[in-house]
Protein backbone atom coordinates (compact mmCIF):
# COMPACT_ATOMS: atom_id res chain seq x y z
CA UNK A 1 0.00 0.00 0.00
CA UNK A 2 1.28 3.43 -0.86
CA UNK A 3 2.63 5.63 1.88
CA UNK A 4 0.66 9.18 2.22
CA UNK A 5 3.39 12.11 2.46
CA UNK A 6 0.67 14.84 1.83
CA UNK A 7 -3.03 15.22 2.60
CA UNK A 8 -5.16 15.84 -0.55
CA UNK A 9 -5.92 19.48 -1.30
CA UNK A 10 -9.96 19.64 -0.22
CA UNK A 11 -12.68 20.52 -3.21
CA UNK A 12 -15.14 22.66 -2.49
CA UNK A 13 -18.49 22.63 -4.16
CA UNK A 14 -17.37 26.48 -5.44
CA UNK A 15 -14.41 25.16 -6.56
CA UNK A 16 -16.84 22.67 -8.85
CA UNK A 17 -18.63 25.29 -9.98
CA UNK A 18 -15.69 27.16 -11.10
CA UNK A 19 -14.39 24.57 -13.05
CA UNK A 20 -17.64 24.28 -15.02
CA UNK A 21 -16.23 27.58 -16.77
CA UNK A 22 -13.96 24.83 -18.67
CA UNK A 23 -17.22 23.29 -19.95
CA UNK A 24 -18.56 26.28 -21.18
CA UNK A 25 -15.35 27.00 -22.91
CA UNK A 26 -15.86 24.18 -25.26
CA UNK A 27 -19.42 24.94 -25.54
CA UNK A 28 -18.09 28.45 -26.75
CA UNK A 29 -16.42 26.64 -29.41
CA UNK A 30 -19.10 24.62 -30.28
CA UNK A 31 -21.03 27.64 -30.70
CA UNK A 32 -18.52 29.98 -32.45
CA UNK A 33 -17.73 26.82 -34.76
CA UNK A 34 -21.37 25.61 -35.40
CA UNK A 35 -20.63 22.39 -34.03
CA UNK A 36 -23.97 22.12 -32.34
CA UNK A 37 -22.73 20.15 -29.99
CA UNK A 38 -23.88 22.54 -26.92
CA UNK A 39 -26.58 19.95 -25.73
CA UNK A 40 -24.76 17.12 -25.64
CA UNK A 41 -21.81 18.97 -24.14
CA UNK A 42 -24.61 20.19 -21.25
CA UNK A 43 -25.82 16.60 -20.70
CA UNK A 44 -22.51 15.04 -20.47
CA UNK A 45 -21.54 17.34 -17.93
CA UNK A 46 -24.50 16.76 -15.31
CA UNK A 47 -24.21 13.40 -16.15
CA UNK A 48 -20.59 13.53 -15.78
CA UNK A 49 -21.52 15.42 -12.00
CA UNK A 50 -24.17 13.52 -10.58
CA UNK A 51 -22.60 9.79 -11.74
CA UNK A 52 -19.12 10.95 -9.83
CA UNK A 53 -20.86 12.48 -6.98
CA UNK A 54 -22.92 9.80 -6.37
CA UNK A 55 -20.12 6.97 -6.77
CA UNK A 56 -18.41 8.50 -4.38
CA UNK A 57 -20.94 8.32 -1.87
CA UNK A 58 -21.77 5.10 -2.60
CA UNK A 59 -18.00 3.65 -2.35
CA UNK A 60 -17.75 5.59 0.91
CA UNK A 61 -20.30 3.03 2.28
CA UNK A 62 -19.00 0.13 0.83
CA UNK A 63 -15.80 1.02 2.14
CA UNK A 64 -17.47 1.45 5.61
CA UNK A 65 -19.19 -1.81 5.26
CA UNK A 66 -16.06 -4.08 4.30
CA UNK A 67 -18.12 -6.76 3.56
CA UNK A 68 -17.73 -9.31 0.12
CA UNK A 69 -22.00 -8.83 -0.60
CA UNK A 70 -22.10 -5.07 -1.50
CA UNK A 71 -18.12 -5.12 -3.10
CA UNK A 72 -20.18 -7.97 -5.34
CA UNK A 73 -23.22 -5.83 -5.51
CA UNK A 74 -21.00 -2.92 -7.27
CA UNK A 75 -19.15 -5.51 -9.22
CA UNK A 76 -22.19 -6.96 -10.85
CA UNK A 77 -23.40 -3.04 -11.46
CA UNK A 78 -20.50 -2.18 -13.22
CA UNK A 79 -20.05 -5.41 -15.39
CA UNK A 80 -24.45 -4.76 -16.42
CA UNK A 81 -23.18 -1.14 -17.50
CA UNK A 82 -20.28 -1.99 -19.12
CA UNK A 83 -21.99 -4.97 -21.34
CA UNK A 84 -24.91 -2.71 -22.06
CA UNK A 85 -22.29 0.48 -23.11
CA UNK A 86 -20.22 -1.83 -25.50
CA UNK A 87 -22.90 -2.87 -27.32
CA UNK A 88 -24.69 0.16 -27.31
CA UNK A 89 -21.43 1.85 -29.07
CA UNK A 90 -21.83 -0.67 -31.92
CA UNK A 91 -23.27 0.67 -35.14
CA UNK A 92 -24.15 -3.51 -36.03
CA UNK A 93 -25.61 -6.22 -34.15
CA UNK A 94 -27.48 -9.34 -33.49
CA UNK A 95 -30.08 -10.99 -31.11
CA UNK A 96 -28.78 -12.14 -27.97
CA UNK A 97 -25.61 -9.42 -28.86
CA UNK A 98 -26.31 -8.31 -25.12
CA UNK A 99 -26.04 -11.56 -23.53
CA UNK A 100 -23.18 -12.20 -25.49
CA UNK A 101 -21.32 -8.83 -24.20
CA UNK A 102 -22.22 -9.54 -20.42
CA UNK A 103 -20.92 -13.34 -20.49
CA UNK A 104 -17.54 -11.47 -22.52
CA UNK A 105 -17.51 -8.58 -19.84
CA UNK A 106 -17.73 -11.22 -17.10
CA UNK A 107 -14.82 -13.78 -18.59
CA UNK A 108 -12.34 -11.16 -19.75
CA UNK A 109 -12.84 -8.55 -16.54
CA UNK A 110 -13.17 -11.18 -13.89
CA UNK A 111 -10.40 -13.57 -14.79
CA UNK A 112 -7.38 -10.27 -15.23
CA UNK A 113 -9.14 -8.78 -11.85
CA UNK A 114 -8.46 -11.70 -9.41
CA UNK A 115 -5.17 -12.48 -11.23
CA UNK A 116 -4.05 -9.11 -10.44
CA UNK A 117 -5.51 -8.77 -6.98
CA UNK A 118 -4.90 -11.78 -5.48
CA UNK A 119 -1.41 -13.71 -7.70
CA UNK A 120 0.35 -10.09 -8.35
CA UNK A 121 -0.63 -7.57 -5.77
CA UNK A 122 -2.00 -10.02 -3.08
CA UNK A 123 -4.76 -8.02 -1.89
CA UNK A 124 -6.10 -9.70 1.61
CA UNK A 125 -9.17 -9.91 1.61
CA UNK A 126 -10.11 -10.07 -1.91
CA UNK A 127 -12.83 -8.25 -1.80
CA UNK A 128 -11.02 -5.05 -0.28
CA UNK A 129 -13.01 -2.50 -2.41
CA UNK A 130 -10.14 -0.13 -1.85
CA UNK A 131 -7.91 -2.29 -4.67
CA UNK A 132 -10.51 -4.59 -6.51
CA UNK A 133 -13.63 -1.20 -7.29
CA UNK A 134 -10.68 0.90 -9.20
CA UNK A 135 -9.06 -2.10 -10.86
CA UNK A 136 -12.07 -3.58 -11.99
CA UNK A 137 -13.29 -0.28 -13.21
CA UNK A 138 -10.22 0.67 -14.88
CA UNK A 139 -10.65 -2.80 -16.91
CA UNK A 140 -14.49 -2.74 -17.79
CA UNK A 141 -13.81 1.24 -18.80
CA UNK A 142 -11.15 0.31 -21.59
CA UNK A 143 -11.92 -3.16 -22.49
CA UNK A 144 -15.71 -2.09 -23.53
CA UNK A 145 -13.98 0.40 -25.96
CA UNK A 146 -12.12 -2.84 -27.33
CA UNK A 147 -14.80 -5.36 -27.26
CA UNK A 148 -17.14 -2.26 -28.81
CA UNK A 149 -14.79 -1.81 -31.83
CA UNK A 150 -14.52 -5.74 -31.96
CA UNK A 151 -18.11 -6.53 -32.81
CA UNK A 152 -18.41 -3.38 -34.90
CA UNK A 153 -15.61 -4.77 -37.11
CA UNK A 154 -16.47 -8.41 -37.21
CA UNK A 155 -20.23 -7.50 -37.40
CA UNK A 156 -19.66 -5.10 -40.83
CA UNK A 157 -17.10 -7.28 -42.39
CA UNK A 158 -19.13 -10.37 -42.38
CA UNK A 159 -22.56 -8.25 -43.11
CA UNK A 160 -20.91 -6.33 -46.01
CA UNK A 161 -18.43 -8.93 -47.66
CA UNK A 162 -20.83 -11.50 -47.66
CA UNK A 163 -20.01 -12.33 -51.17
CA UNK A 164 -16.22 -13.60 -49.80
CA UNK A 165 -18.04 -15.80 -47.11
CA UNK A 166 -20.35 -17.33 -48.39
CA UNK A 167 -17.67 -18.07 -51.51
CA UNK A 168 -15.55 -19.47 -48.94
CA UNK A 169 -18.06 -21.79 -47.92
CA UNK A 170 -19.09 -23.20 -51.06
CA UNK A 171 -15.17 -23.85 -51.74
CA UNK A 172 -15.27 -26.43 -48.50
CA UNK A 173 -14.14 -24.09 -45.81
CA UNK A 174 -16.19 -24.38 -42.26
CA UNK A 175 -17.45 -21.21 -40.54
CA UNK A 176 -13.81 -20.73 -38.56
CA UNK A 177 -12.07 -20.89 -41.98
CA UNK A 178 -14.74 -18.42 -43.96
CA UNK A 179 -14.20 -16.16 -40.77
CA UNK A 180 -10.85 -16.60 -39.78
CA UNK A 181 -9.93 -13.01 -42.05
CA UNK A 182 -12.66 -11.05 -40.06
CA UNK A 183 -11.95 -12.10 -36.92
CA UNK A 184 -8.23 -11.19 -37.03
CA UNK A 185 -9.04 -8.04 -38.34
CA UNK A 186 -11.36 -7.16 -35.60
CA UNK A 187 -9.72 -8.22 -32.44
CA UNK A 188 -6.75 -6.32 -34.05
CA UNK A 189 -8.39 -3.17 -33.89
CA UNK A 190 -10.09 -3.42 -30.78
CA UNK A 191 -6.38 -3.74 -29.69
CA UNK A 192 -5.15 -0.68 -31.03
CA UNK A 193 -6.41 1.87 -28.22
CA UNK A 194 -4.63 -0.11 -25.75
CA UNK A 195 -1.37 -0.41 -27.66
CA UNK A 196 -1.17 3.18 -28.63
CA UNK A 197 -1.60 3.95 -24.99
CA UNK A 198 1.12 1.94 -23.82
CA UNK A 199 3.39 3.52 -26.66
CA UNK A 200 3.06 6.89 -25.38
CA UNK A 201 2.29 6.23 -21.50
CA UNK A 202 4.60 8.54 -19.39
CA UNK A 203 5.43 10.41 -22.41
CA UNK A 204 2.44 12.09 -23.82
CA UNK A 205 0.15 10.97 -21.12
CA UNK A 206 0.00 10.23 -17.60
CA UNK A 207 -2.83 8.04 -16.62
CA UNK A 208 -5.29 8.52 -14.30
CA UNK A 209 -4.28 5.88 -11.43
CA UNK A 210 -0.83 7.46 -11.20
CA UNK A 211 -2.10 11.07 -11.25
CA UNK A 212 -3.82 10.25 -8.39
CA UNK A 213 -1.59 8.29 -6.52
CA UNK A 214 1.23 11.29 -6.76
CA UNK A 215 -1.60 13.80 -6.29
CA UNK A 216 -2.75 11.50 -2.97
CA UNK A 217 0.86 12.27 -1.39
CA UNK A 218 2.18 8.79 -2.86
CA UNK A 219 5.91 7.88 -3.76
CA UNK A 220 6.36 8.11 -7.41
CA UNK A 221 7.74 5.48 -8.45
CA UNK A 222 5.63 3.27 -6.41
CA UNK A 223 3.10 4.52 -8.33
CA UNK A 224 4.26 4.00 -11.64
CA UNK A 225 4.90 0.04 -10.80
CA UNK A 226 1.24 0.24 -10.07
CA UNK A 227 0.49 1.89 -13.77
CA UNK A 228 2.20 -0.64 -15.39
CA UNK A 229 0.77 -3.53 -13.51
CA UNK A 230 -2.41 -1.59 -14.76
CA UNK A 231 -1.50 -0.89 -18.23
CA UNK A 232 -0.57 -4.96 -18.54
CA UNK A 233 -3.89 -5.82 -16.96
CA UNK A 234 -5.85 -3.59 -19.50
CA UNK A 235 -3.85 -4.85 -22.54
CA UNK A 236 -5.04 -8.90 -21.47
CA UNK A 237 -8.56 -7.90 -20.74
CA UNK A 238 -9.01 -6.30 -24.07
CA UNK A 239 -7.24 -9.13 -26.11
CA UNK A 240 -9.10 -11.68 -23.99
CA UNK A 241 -12.25 -9.83 -24.38
CA UNK A 242 -11.93 -9.33 -28.26
CA UNK A 243 -11.14 -12.78 -28.54
CA UNK A 244 -14.07 -13.92 -26.89
CA UNK A 245 -16.99 -11.77 -28.26
CA UNK A 246 -15.80 -12.30 -31.86
CA UNK A 247 -16.01 -16.17 -31.47
CA UNK A 248 -18.68 -16.41 -29.51
CA UNK A 249 -20.30 -13.97 -32.19
CA UNK A 250 -19.40 -16.15 -34.97
CA UNK A 251 -20.81 -19.06 -33.06
CA UNK A 252 -23.92 -16.87 -33.27
CA UNK A 253 -24.13 -16.18 -36.64
CA UNK A 254 -23.75 -19.36 -38.19
CA UNK A 255 -25.89 -22.10 -38.34
CA UNK A 256 -24.98 -25.89 -37.67
CA UNK A 257 -24.57 -26.50 -41.53
CA UNK A 258 -21.74 -23.40 -41.58
CA UNK A 259 -24.15 -21.29 -43.11
CA UNK A 260 -23.78 -17.54 -42.96
CA UNK A 261 -27.09 -16.27 -41.09
CA UNK A 262 -26.67 -13.10 -42.73
CA UNK A 263 -30.19 -11.79 -41.89
CA UNK A 264 -29.54 -11.94 -38.25
CA UNK A 265 -27.20 -9.09 -38.57
CA UNK A 266 -28.79 -5.95 -38.02
CA UNK A 267 -27.87 -2.31 -38.84
CA UNK A 268 -28.83 0.54 -36.05
CA UNK A 269 -31.36 2.71 -37.63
Amino acid sequence: MLAHAASVAPISPWQLVGAMGLVLAAAAVSMVMKLGLEKRLALSAARTIVQLLLLGYVLSEVFALDAPWAVGAVIAVMIATASHAAVARTSYRYKGVHLTSVITMCLSSLVVATTVTQAIIQVDPWYKAQYVIPMLGMILGNTLTGISLCLDSLLEGLRERRGEVEMMLSLGANRWEAARPFLRASVRKGMIPIINSMMVVGLVSLPGMMTGQIINGGNPPMAARYQIIVMFMIAAACALGCMIIANLSVRKLFNTRDQLLHDAIQKRG
